[in-house]
This record gives C-alpha cells, sequence and structure tokens, in this order.
C-alpha cells in the first residue's frame, strides 16, 4: 500500500483538477487515520530516504529526506532554535490575535493540503476578522505529513519559512501564512521546496525579506524547529487536515467535500461562543 497518489494526465479544467486534488489527499488522510487506528505506535522521525518510504507505511508517520531545491537536509540535524514569538509549553505553537480573547480556535493545517487552501482561501479571512474582533484567539498547528505521502520537503521548508516570518513578527507569519495557500501549488508538486520561489512570495507581505528573514530561510535556520512543530501536531491526536476547534470542540468546516461558508462559519462560532 502506497501513500502517494496515482499520477494522471492534467485536465484542462480548473474544477477537474481540483476534484482530483481532493480525491488524492482523500486517499491520504483515510491511509493516515487507518495507519493510526492499527498501529498506534509512536511516531519516529526517519533519516534516510532509503528507508523513509517503508517505514512511512508501517509507523504513520516519517520526514521524506530528498531533492536538490530548498533548505539543505544538513540543516535538519543542526541546532533547535525557535522562533520569536513562538509560544506553547514547547514553542511549537503560534497564536494569532489577542492574548485575553475569551475563546481559542486551535487550527491544525499542512502548508501542501490543497483541503486547508480551500478553507483559508474561502473562509480564512473571516477567520482572521473574527481573531481581530477578539472574538477568539488562533492557534495554528502547523504539520509536515504530506512530504510522507506524496514526496519531498515542501510542508516542512514552507514551516521552516514560516518560522522565519514569525521571527519578524506574528502579523508577519500571519500575512505569509496567507500568501503560501494563495499561491499553493498542485500537492504532486512541490514547489514548496524550493526557498528561492518561497523568498519570491515573501515579497508580497511588506516589509518582510529583512536580511536576517533571507538568510533564515536560505541556511534552514528554522528546519529543526519545524520538525518540532510536526511531533506536537504528531502527539495531538489530530489525525487529517485541516482540523479547527474552538474551545476544544471540533467545529465541522467542510460540508459535501466542500469548505462551509464564511456565513456559516460565523454562526458556528456564535453557537459555541454564545
Amino acid at each position: 500500500m502506497s501513500t502517494s497518489p496515482q499520477k494522471s494526465p492534467r485536465s484542462t479544467s480548473a474544477a477537474d483538477r481540483k476534484a482530483a486534488r481532493r480525491a488524492a489527499t482523500e486517499r491520504m488522510r483515510e491511509e493516515r487515520e487507518r495507519a493510526d487506528r492499527s498501529a498506534r505506535m509512536r511516531r519516529r522521525v526517519v533519516v534516510g530516504a532509503a528507508s523513509a518510504a517503508v517505514l512511512a507505511l508501517v509507523a504513520g508517520v516519517a520526514f521524506a529526506v530528498g531533492g536538490s531545491s530548498g533548505s539543505g537536509d544538513a540543516a535538519a540535524s543542526g541546532p533547535l532554535v525557535v522562533p520569536a514569538n513562538a509560544g506553547g509549553a514547547d514553542g511549537t505553537v503560534i497564536t494569532y490575535g489577542k492574548a485575553d480573547a475569551p475563546h481559542t480556535l486551535e487550527v491544525y493545517e499542512d502548508f501542501r493540503c490543497p483541503y486547508c487552501e480551500q478553507l483559508e482561501t474561502t473562509t480564512g479571512s473571516t477567520m482572521q476578522q473574527l481573531a481581530d474582533a477578539g472574538t477568539y484567539k488562533i492557534e495554528y498547528h502547523l504539520a509536515t505529513f504530506l512530504d510522507q505521502g506524496l514526496g519531498g520537503k515542501g510542508s516542512r521548508t514552507a514551516l521552516a519559512a514560516a518560522g522565519a516570518a514569525l521571527n519578524e513578527g506574528v502579523d508577519k507569519f500571519k500575512q505569509f501564512h496567507d500568501v503560501l495557500y494563495a499561491n499553493q501549488p498542485d500537492e504532486r508538486e512541490d514547489a514548496f521546496a524550493d526557498v528561492n520561489h518561497l523568498l519570491d512570495l515573501a515579497g508580497q507581505v511588506p516589509g518582510l525579506k529583512t536580511d536576517g528573514f533571507v538568510k533564515a530561510v536560505q541556511d534552514g535556520t528554522y528546519v529543526p524547529w519545524a520538525q518540532q512543530v510536526n511531533k506536537a501536531f504528531d502527539k495531538s491526536g489530530v489525525t487529517g487536515t485541516p482540523t479547527v476547534r474552538l474551545d476544544g470542540r471540533k467545529l465541522d468546516v467542510f460540508a459535501g467535500g466542500a469548505p462551509v461558508s464564511p456565513e456559516n462559519f460565523t454562526a458556528m462560532v456564535r453557537q459555541v461562543t454564545g
């Protein structure tokens, strides 16, 4: 059993491409959930491309190491550097919004996940507006598990670059986060593994491309941190992305295979918060 989606010729229809992406990701999510239920074994970070593919099927989680673009794999074994503005007990949580907000919206995502892209580009602005209004604060819990299912390291490299943005400021992270989803490649393409591409996208965020940011992305400074963030995701019990919880209660942010509308999302939030 393979976690990689079957390759198929590109359709000239945007709707067909979207449907193919959704089907491929759904198969991966189902395989991941089956592995979690049947094995329940401790996830491991596996270094070595030869064994990664095999162990990914057994353990459910393994880093796929390979490719020449993006931050070097040598950075993966470098020192752990936690970005400024990271939160949580081990620096793996990114909090956006007012610290004293009465409610907490937990968002579990992977930058290569097409369902996450659909949610963010459809309802993401409303999610942010409610946070800006003080209804809740958002806690982002990010993952890199799609690298194992699809091959490559785009999720990890994008997350490391997002760590560099977080080091510049929470608002810079949030803007870069939104830019990444607005420019997400087909999940079968590992475009986010190329740090030069990520730096080009970072140019869309005013004031983000400082010398420190550029150097951190090029050097892979936050790759070990990205691995740490993924480990925390694995321990969360969440088996698919996106997963959204408000004060611990899971919100059904997809209906009929499509993300809920901003209006329906707002209604769900009001139902929970009263």
